[in-house]
């Protein structure tokens, strides 16, 4: 039938993307380094040092969990082109539109495990920390962000990501002043790198009893989060600890105790804070993390040899570099400036749908674009 061979050569036409994808992973190649660290594995002598032990392990779950993604993609893409040739055969047009799902699915996923390779960076495979600040504007602002932060948490939960609050400062009125997440999964930082940037409102504020347009910004920091595969050597001296109580919700045991952990790094004046923790311990860890992270970033964007060639107090983001702009009246749309890419459908932007704004930002990168 015609709509079933329309469908068949569609599908066809993924055939060359996905053996060029195959060849972007390096599939072969990965396949003979689990087998080479799997033999190493079953050496007497490799579990005497622990610590290399547990990298080698970390390292084959990740390598097997790539070629498990691709050789899933390439037996959906067999059985559906036998689904196809099977229903067209039989002349069963009811599932003409389970095969179009089908197939859509299959392009979509050889379009993201390309954009994968991509994300060749040194910490991009690592979990990415994000610091929402509001600008000024007052209550609007404080808003704007609340908006930001729940964007990035669906955005987390449609990718299966874990995504967890470090700390938070209530809004005056409403919304909040700022907060930091965590967003755990793999690759978090080389997609989430893209969003770092100043993010502006445009809106009839619901704060403003005369209905007029307001504008408001709020910043987004992105960090890769060192974890202790990376050494950072941080000098102790240079450190000053401030322990306090802990704010906003989280029960009265969070509360009674100056359990909330706040950590200057007095040569940069890089401050950041943990509060959600139970523990002073367990919040100052995660605020020993969160420094690290701040002190490679900040490493990596000035493009410094070592972390002790940081000097001054360090300015997050330039106000003046506006991203994207989000607006709500007198239309409807979101817009990249970077890469122009923008969508009408404001409403599936702030629920998380934002991987049209991430993908045309790392193809523009690849190019060089950007």
């Amino acid at each position: 039938m015609v709509q079933f061979e329309e469908l068949r050569l569609n599908l066809l036409e993924s055939e060359k993307p996905l053996e060029e994808l195959a060849e972007a992973l390096g599939l072969q190649k990965m396949k003979d380094e689990v087998k080479e660290l799997e033999e190493k594995t079953a050496d007497e002598n490799f579990w005497s040092d622990v610590e290399n032990s547990q990298k080698v392990l970390q390292h084959i779950s990740g390598l097997k969990n790539k070629i498990q993604k691709y050789e899933k993609l390439k037996g959906d893409y067999d059985d559906t082109l036998v689904m196809i040739e099977l229903y067209d055969e039989e002349g069963d047009l009811d599932s003409l539109e389970e095969c179009q799902t089908a197939v859509d699915n299959i392009k979509a996923e050889i379009e993201s495990q390309t954009l994968s390779t991509l994300l060749n960076g040194e910490y991009d495979n690592k979990n990415a920390i994000l610091t929402f600040h509001a600008g000024a504007g007052g209550t609007e602002a404080q808003d704007w962000v609340s908006m930001l932060y729940r964007m990035y948490n669906r955005w987390g939960e449609r990718h299966g990501f874990k995504v967890s609050t470090l700390d938070f400062l209530d809004g005056d009125e409403a919304g909040l002043k700022s907060a930091v997440v965590l967003v755990e999964g793999e690759n978090a930082y080389g997609y989430l790198k893209s969003e770092m940037g100043v993010h502006r409102l445009v809106r009839i504020s619901p704060f403003d009893s005369s209905g007029r347009r307001h504008t408001s910004f709020a910043s987004l920091e992105v960090m890769p989060e060192i974890d202790d595969t990376i050494e950072v050597e941080i000098n102790p001296e240079d450190l000053t600890i401030d322990y306090y109580r802990a704010s906003g919700a989280g029960g009265q045991k969070v509360n009674k105790t100056s359990s909330a952990v706040r950590i200057t790094h007095e040569p940069t004046g890089i401050v950041v804070a943990c509060q959600v923790e139970r523990s002073q311990h367990q919040n100052r860890e995660v605020a020993m993390r969160m420094l690290k992270s701040k002190l490679i970033e900040i490493k990596e964007r000035e493009h410094l040899d070592k972390i002790e060639d940081i000097k001054g107090n360090q300015k997050e983001i330039a106000w003046g570099s506006q991203i994207r702009s989000y607006v709500f009246m007198p239309y409807t749309l979101a817009k990249d400036h970077r890469t122009n890419f923008e969508s009408g459908n404001i409403n599936a932007v702030m629920d998380g749908d934002i991987d049209g704004f991430i993908n045309a930002y790392l193809k523009a990168s690849s190019l060089g674009e950007i």
